[in-house]
């Protein structure tokens, strides 16, 4: 006979044992997973989730909670919520209010109306899409994703379900962002530059440059960029609306 079992809880799922409880004015914040990506440096990451859609990145969970169990049901959904850590953007202090860099760096808007990493929590969201959940022989359960804009090994708190029918707004507006979010580079890859790029990294990377990995106070036609990506490094120049590769070594 089973015993009385809370509202939503699975009567055959085991405790983890001595859990301690949670202050709630100071919650604990453990990191579940860290990402695998193809940015070993800030300098390149799209500006949101989504942006550039072939960006591959995996999902690694940290070894006490590589439970099979705490994925179940997930291989049902399309797209999922990622809650991380600005691993490399923490400070002491913040400021009320930022330059954003899509606004030329010298204009400032308050941080709440903004998505810096320079906040009083250095806490990001993004939406990213899942490619395959696969059970591997050392990792555990590994979520494979598109679309994501982290950092190599970011640090991971938590993961939920997006749910199209409330998380979608498509009538919000996007306040100063809206006029610059069509904003996209033509990007000249000699074709001799992009062969050294393993076909199944091309295509992400080409929408990285697309996106246009500066901040928009650098206009310099001259200034040659140096972008980290994946086991390359690729370096451009921007003039005119047209990014040029020049060079593409190996890190």
């Amino acid at each position: 006979m089973l015993k009385n079992t809370p509202p939503g809880k699975d009567p055959n799922d085991k405790e983890t044992p001595n859990q301690p409880k949670s202050d709630p004015e100071n919650p604990p914040m453990k990191i579940i997973a860290r990402i695998r990506s193809d940015f070993p440096e800030k300098f390149g990451i799209p500006r949101q989730s989504g942006l550039v859609d072939a960006l591959k990145a995996v999902i690694v969970f940290e070894p006490a909670y590589r439970n099979p169990d705490a994925l179940r049901g997930l291989e049902d959904f399309s797209h999922i919520w990622l809650i991380w850590g600005f691993s490399q953007s923490v400070r002491d202090q913040y400021s009320p209010t930022v330059r954003p860099p899509r606004l030329g760096g010298s204009k400032r808007m308050g941080v709440f109306a903004t998505r810096s990493p320079f906040r009083p929590n250095p806490i990001g969201l993004s939406s990213v899409k899942i490619d395959r959940i696969e059970n591997h022989s050392e990792l555990g359960p590994i979520i494979h994703v598109y679309g994501a804009d982290l950092l190599d090994h970011t640090p991971i708190y938590d993961i939920k379900p997006y749910l199209a029918y409330t998380d979608s707004h498509p009538e919000a507006v996007g306040g100063f962002s809206d006029p610059i979010s069509d904003y996209i580079l033509a990007v000249d890859f000699p074709a001799a530059l992009l062969q050294l790029i393993p076909s199944e990294h091309q295509s992400a990377l080409m929408g990285v440059l697309a996106h246009d990995p500066r901040p928009s106070y650098q206009t310099d036609p001259l200034r040659i960029y140096g972008l980290a990506f994946n086991r390359f490094n690729i370096r451009f120049t921007v003039q005119d609306g047209v990014l040029t590769v020049c060079q593409v070594t190996a890190r």
